[in-house]
C-alpha cells in the first residue's frame, strides 16, 4: 500500500478506506497481550500491511462471554455494524472495524484510539456537549446496552470516539447508558438530516450498508433499527429513561 505514510505516522493521516484495508487484509503481527478489564477476551495487536502498521483491538467470537440475551457468538457481528452504521452517518463515532480470521478465529478488529484513560464522560466539559449529542443519539439507534462513561474516548487530537459495541441492535428495547444529558429534548435539526438520509438507505435492499448488515443481523433486528430510527424521525426528541434498567454497571 504504497500512497500509505510511513509506518509510524499518526492513525489521522490514515484515510477511513485505507484503515478498514489494513484493519481487513493486513497481517496481525504482534499480540501485545489481554486487556485485562474487557468483559470478553480482547487483544491489544499490530496489523500490518505493506509499509503500514496499526495497532488495533481484536474481540475474537469464541472468547466471548455468554449473554442471556444476546444469541451466543454475535457481540463481534454488531461491533462491525455499529461501525457500518456510524460510518453511514458520517458521524465519525464509531473506530474504523472489520470481520476478520486472526490467530484465535474470526473476530472484529477495530482501530485502537490513543487516549488518556483519566478523560472519559465524566471529565468531558461543555466544549464535548455537540459530541455527545450524535453519541446520544446513536446510542439509541443502535440500542446500546451498555454505553459505560469509560466508552467515551478522546484522542489526541481531541475527537471523540465511542467504543465498545457489542451488546447492540436488539430488538427489545434495551438502551443503558450514562448520557441522560439531553432527555426528552429536541434532536438537532443537523443530526435528524442524517437519519433521514440512514433510514432511505436501510430502505434500499440493494444499498451497501443495507447489505453489511443483513450479513451482521437477524432480520428481526433489522427491522426493530429501522423502527427505532422512523420512532425518533418523527418524535425529534431524545428517549427519556424508561421502568427498566437505564443506567449500565459499572457506570465507567
Amino acid at each position: 500500500m504504497n500512497e500509505h505514510p510511513a509506518e509510524n505516522t499518526p492513525q489521522s493521516s490514515f484515510t477511513v478506506p485505507q484503515l478498514l484495508k489494513i484493519l481487513q487484509h493486513g497481517t496481525v503481527e504482534t499480540e501485545h497481550g489481554l486487556m485485562r478489564w474487557s468483559s470478553n477476551y480482547t487483544f491489544l495487536v499490530s496489523v500490518m500491511y505493506e509499509d503500514a502498521e496499526i495497532l488495533a483491538v481484536y474481540k475474537p467470537q469464541k472468547g466471548e462471554r455468554p449473554l442471556w440475551d444476546f444469541p451466543n457468538g454475535t457481540l463481534c457481528l454488531r461491533e462491525v455494524a455499529a461501525f457500518h452504521t456510524s460510518h453511514q452517518l458520517g458521524w465519525q463515532i464509531v473506530p474504523p472495524t472489520v470481520l476478520r480470521n486472526a490467530k484465535h478465529g474470526l473476530g472484529s478488529v477495530q482501530l485502537y484510539i490513543n487516549h488518556d484513560p483519566a478523560i472519559n464522560y465524566f471529565s468531558l466539559d461543555e466544549s464535548a456537549l455537540p459530541d455527545l449529542m450524535r453519541i446520544a443519539a446513536f446510542d439509541y439507534i443502535v440500542n446500546n446496552a451498555d454505553r459505560k462513561g469509560g466508552h467515551c474516548l478522546v484522542d489526541d487530537e481531541d475527537h471523540l470516539w465511542g467504543i465498545d459495541h457489542g451488546i447492540t441492535f436488539h430488538t427489545a428495547p434495551k438502551l443503558r447508558t450514562v448520557i441522560w444529558d439531553f432527555a426528552g429534548e429536541r434532536v438537532p435539526d443537523t443530526l435528524l438530516e442524517d437519519i433521514d438520509a440512514l433510514r432511505c438507505e436501510l430502505m434500499k435492499p440493494d444499498s451497501t450498508y443495507c447489505a453489511a448488515l443483513e450479513n451482521l443481523l437477524s432480520e428481526a433486528e433489522i427491522k426493530a433499527l429501522e423502527t427505532r430510527i422512523t420512532r425518533l424521525l418523527k418524535t425529534k426528541r431524545y428517549p427519556k429513561p424508561g421502568p427498566g434498567p437505564n443506567y449500565p454497571w459499572p457506570p465507567v
